[in-house]
C-alpha cells in the first residue's frame, strides 16, 4: 500500500479545495487579461472558508431531548445550504467571466494558448465543485447516502483510492495498492500499481509478465488474497509449483496439497517478501509525493529500482567480506 499525499477527504473540504482553485485561477486570469471582474479574490476566499469552517464545526447533538436534536439538525442544514449557495454564486461568476472571453480576438500565440489551457483547468475544477455540491445536497439536505463508487477522495490526486485494511489503529489508508514479486535472492522481479483491482485480479498478469522477462521462473508463493479457483488452474499451467493457499474451508485434496512438505517449505519462505515491503516503505515508498497517476507509477518504479540496487550492493559487500575473512584466515595460517 503506497499512500498519496492528500488530506483526509470529506465532501465539504473537497468543495472548498475546488472553489479555492476556481477563485485563484480566475483571479489570475483576470489580471492577465486586464479585467476587473474579480478584484476581491482574497476576500472571497475568506468568505467561503468561513462558511466551510462553520459547516465543518457543527456536529450532531448528543442530547437525548428531541427538541435540541431537531434544532441542531436545522442548524447543520442551514450552514451547509449557506455554504453551497455561496459556492454556486462563485461558480456562476467564474462561468460568466470565462464565457465572455473571446479567444478568437486574441493573437494565436503562446499567450492565447496559455489562456485556453487555463480556462480548461478552471472548468475542470468547476466540475469537481458541482459534483461536491450535488453530493453535499443529497447527503445533508436530502438525507441520502452517497454510493462509494460516486465518491472522489482528492481533486488533485484523482487516482487516490479509499483502502480499508482492517488493521488496528490504521483502519483506512488513502492511496493505491502495489503488487511486488520478489525472487529467492531478494530482488524484485516485477511490480504492478493496482488501480481499482483486487489481488485475485492481478495474479495471472503478474506471473505472465514476469515469465516474459524471466522464463526460468518455475514456482511462486502467494497470499490468500490472490486465491480463486480460476487462478489455481491457470497458475498450475504456467508454473511447476504454485503455493496459493485457499480461502475458507479446505477439501480433502486441498488439505493434502497444503499440508505437503514442499508446500509448507515454500510457504515459510514467503515471509521474506514482508522484508522487501518494509524496506520499500522505510526508503521512501510509504507515501508518494509526485502528482498524477503517471508520477505515481514513475515514483514506485524508481523506488523498486533503488531497492534492487541496494540489494545488489548488499550482495557485493557480502562477497567482499567473505573474501576478506578468507584472506585473514590464510594469513593467520
Amino acid at each position: 500500500m503506497v499512500e498519496t499525499n492528500v488530506h483526509y477527504p470529506t465532501d465539504i473540504n473537497l468543495l472548498y479545495d475546488a472553489i479555492r482553485k476556481v477563485v485563484t485561477l480566475v483571479a489570475a486570469l483576470c489580471v492577465l487579461l486586464n479585467l476587473s471582474d474579480w478584484r476581491q479574490s482574497k476576500h472571497n476566499l475568506k468568505t467561503i472558508k468561513k462558511l466551510f469552517r462553520k459547516a465543518q464545526q457543527l456536529k450532531r447533538s448528543t442530547s437525548t431531548k428531541s427538541e435540541k436534536m431537531e434544532l441542531r439538525e436545522i442548524q447543520i442544514i442551514e450552514a451547509h445550504q449557506e455554504y453551497i449557495d455561496k459556492a454556486q454564486e462563485f461558480l456562476a461568476r467564474a462561468l460568466s467571466i470565462i464565457e465572455n472571453i473571446d479567444l478568437n480576438s486574441l493573437p494565436f500565440d503562446l499567450a492565447s494558448l496559455h489562456i485556453s489551457v487555463k480556462i480548461m483547468e478552471i472548468k475542470g475544477y468547476m466540475q469537481h465543485a458541482e459534483r461536491q455540491i450535488d453530493q453535499i445536497s443529497r447527503r445533508v439536505i436530502e438525507g441520502k447516502k452517497i454510493p462509494h463508487n460516486e465518491k472522489v477522495f482528492s481533486i488533485f490526486q484523482q487516482h487516490t483510492e479509499w483502502i480499508s485494511k482492517g488493521k488496528a489503529g490504521v483502519p483506512v489508508e488513502l492511496g493505491l495498492k502495489v503488487c511486488v514479486l520478489e525472487d529467492q535472492h531478494g530482488f524484485i522481479l516485477h511490480h504492478m500499481v493496482m488501480q481499482k483491482q483486487t489481488d485475485d485480479q492481478v495474479a495471472i498478469s503478474m506471473v505472465g509478465q514476469t515469465l516474459e522477462k524471466f522464463p526460468k521462473l518455475n514456482s511462486c508463493s502467494f497470499d490468500k488474497g490472490f486465491h480463486s479457483p480460476a487462478n489455481q488452474d491457470k497458475l498450475r499451467d504456467m508454473l511447476n509449483t504454485v503455493v496459493l493457499p485457499k480461502k475458507g474451508r479446505l477439501s480433502k485434496s486441498d488439505k493434502e496439497r497444503e499440508y505437503s512438505e514442499d508446500f509448507i517449505n515454500k510457504r515459510h519462505q514467503h515471509s521474506a517478501i514482508e522484508s522487501a515491503i518494509n524496506a520499500l516503505e522505510v526508503h521512501g515508498l510509504d507515501m508518494c509525493p509526485d502528482h498524477g497517476i503517471d508520477g505515481f507509477e514513475r515514483y514506485v518504479s524508481m523506488a523498486v529500482l533503488a531497492r534492487n540496487i541496494q540489494q545488489l550492493g548488499v550482495k557485493i559487500r557480502q562477497i567482499e567480506l567473505k573474501k576478506l575473512r578468507k584472506k585473514k584466515l590464510q594469513e593467520a595460517a
